[in-house]
């Protein structure tokens, strides 16, 4: 902890051991927007060396960015902010973590108890503000620099890194009321303790760099005669998105998947879309689920799901078809992630775990998985046959496109709408490695230039492409300044089709009265300029020549890069539709 302490305001003392026990506890970021309130917390991060400190101007951008820098690190990360609605700012963010378990901890400064609810500028109520989107709430006793204080501070920071980063991982908020004076300057009157009365280890934590205090997590095993799958012969691995990539879970599912002989139905934000075994993962099962005479032939006898339910409308309508099959649902957490209603048994435990403790047959049947993959086979030769008629840029092509081109190992965050549903088709599977991210706990279309480049922060080895729509882009430009300010290196494409693309596949559709004004929102703007604001490279492509390369030289420079797709939505939708009829055809003769 810092000696000056020792001279300074008795809160520096209070909150550089929290600080210090945070970082003991492996805090590596912490992300801070400028105010007066949270100053002595602003000032107790910047003393401490272990601790990366990220700047922004912007409270909503700058608590995305934290969310992508959690989401892609798979490490807590801190966010700062002054009292008031600057705290009221995070709450998109805060909202997305805790559907998407992502972890968070959002250390809000805040008037003393003295100042509240009297008219005293800047002072809301910040009492759990955040509802019940958080973990774990505290709101924090007045700094002191007495011992009792210092082992009470280091006590929360350690409960609160745990409880953030444990799973299920989310949001911790700790409200911090802070009286002037604000600065490190000496207070007379209030002398520290003398140092033969300090309780060392309050004062200087536990030796060796230990955690004052440290929680374990206590996984539960399981006996295998309780997950015997013997009897099932045409089951399904349905994969959802996950918070973090993690490898050994991977390597389980495609174990699971091989001795089984079930496919995977993995959401591209699974992480499972470049398992090495390839055939087992079916990557087009949004489009081939759409076809009715193949939908019942595909009847299953059991579905096994990991995680949160998929992006996939088709695959959620297919379920549903079959509501009296047994369905277990797997996830290592206490929400109660079932959309469906179908599951008959909900399991909260490690997946690894599970998977590893199943009971399988020894001669495992083929045929069930092998029907999945000529559907899928099928399923892309007409999709490209499509796709190779015409020249004209399109919005399922670009994912096509990007499966091909993107850098090995690079990471891919994809806005929602949809470019995520359009990933989810024609991204095909790839051996190389790409780590996929999206906002896809609570869906919406705010902060994701912002995510985008806190996942690339968290890792600037690999290539950051974000790939999202016009109005996405819109809704998040002050994110940009990010890249800018800490030299990020990120390349941003933008599928410009000049308003929601989306409400042309609705119902909303069918009823052509006012539809441009209150669905299309055509807005007009122009984003070369948006480059010069904040020094990115800027290009227009016009071709798919140009895409490629466009690509390709921007995921191999430094800086920022914005890559303008024009589309239009009337031929979007169109080249769609004539996607699925050319695989209906395909289909209802082959299958």
């Amino acid at each position: 902890m810092n000696e000056l302490a020792e001279v300074e305001n008795p809160m520096y003392a209070y909150l550089g051991a929290f600080v210090e026990e945070l970082a003991r506890n492996g805090l590596k970021n912490v992300v801070i927007c400028p105010g007066s309130r949270s100053t002595p917390l602003a000032y107790a991060f910047a003393r401490n060396s272990q601790i990366k400190l990220w700047m922004h101007l912007d409270e909503r951008s700058a608590a995305f960015f934290a969310l992508g820098m959690a989401k892609a690190s798979g490490l807590p990360v801190a966010l700062v902010c002054t009292s008031g609605t600057a705290a009221a700012n995070f709450f998109p963010a805060v909202v997305e973590a805790d559907y998407s378990r992502v972890p968070l901890l959002v250390l809000t400064a805040d008037r003393p108890p003295e100042l509240r609810e009297i008219g005293a500028p800047q002072a809301i109520d910040q009492l759990r503000m955040y509802g019940v989107y958080t973990r774990w709430f505290m709101e924090m006793a007045l700094p002191e620099a007495s011992n009792e204080m210092l082992r009470y501070v280091r006590t929360v920071a350690g409960r609160a890194f745990a409880t953030a980063a444990n799973a299920p991982a989310g949001v911790v908020h700790l409200n911090f009321p802070l009286r002037e004076p604000l600065v490190p300057a000496p207070i007379s009157g209030q002398p520290l303790h003398p140092l033969g009365q300090r309780d060392v280890i309050a004062w200087h934590g536990r030796e060796d760099g230990k955690p004052y205090v440290r929680a374990a997590q206590v996984q539960v095993s399981l006996n295998p005669s309780q997950i015997a799958l013997t009897e099932k012969r045409r089951g399904l691995i349905i994969c959802g998105s996950t918070s973090q990539f993690n490898p050994e879970f991977n390597q389980a599912i495609g174990q699971l998947s091989a001795r089984l002989g079930w496919p995977i139905l993995a959401d591209p934000l699974s992480g499972l879309r470049h398992l090495p075994e390839q055939g087992l993962v079916i990557d087009n099962y949004d489009a081939f689920l759409r076809n009715p005479a193949l939908v019942q032939k595909l009847a299953p006898d059991f579905v096994l799901r990991f995680g949160a339910m998929p992006t996939s409308k088709p695959l959620l309508l297919f379920l549903k078809q079959y509501p009296a099959i047994e369905s277990w649902v797997v996830d290592n957490g206490n929400n109660w992630q079932d959309p469906t209603a179908l599951a008959s048994r909900m399991w909260q435990i490690d997946p690894i775990a599970f998977c590893k403790a199943i009971q399988t047959e020894t001669n495992t049947d083929y045929s069930w998985l092998e029907s999945w993959q000529s559907a899928a086979k099928l399923t892309a030769r007409a999709i490209e046959q499509v796709m190779n008629e015409t020249s004209e840029l399109s919005e399922p092509k670009v994912f096509a496109e990007l499966s091909q081109i993107l850098p090995e190992n690079s990471t891919l965050y994809v806005g929602n709408s949809m470019p995520v549903r359009d990933l989810d088709t024609f991204f095909r599977n790839r051996p190389q490695a790409v780590k996929i991210f999206g906002n896809r706990g609570a869906n919406g279309i705010d902060g994701l230039v912002s995510s985008a480049l806190g996942a690339a922060a968290a890792d600037q080895t690999s290539p950051m492409v974000l790939i999202l729509g016009d109005i996405s882009f819109y809704h998040d430009m002050n994110g940009l300044l990010a890249a800018k300010q800490h030299k990020i290196n990120a390349t941003i494409i933008v599928l410009n089709n000049d308003g929601g693309g989306i409400f042309s596949f609705l119902p909303q559709a069918n009823f052509p009265d006012n539809f441009e004004q209150l669905f299309g929102t055509p807005h007009g703007l122009d984003f070369e300029p948006v480059s010069q604001i904040y020094g990115a490279s800027w290009q227009r492509v016009q071709n798919w020549a140009e895409f490629r390369e466009a690509v390709k030289s921007a995921t191999q420079s430094e800086g920022l890069h914005l890559i303008e797709v024009p589309t239009n939505r009337d031929l979007n939708v169109k080249q769609h539709r004539t996607i699925w009829e050319a695989m209906h055809q395909v289909l209802n003769v082959e299958v």
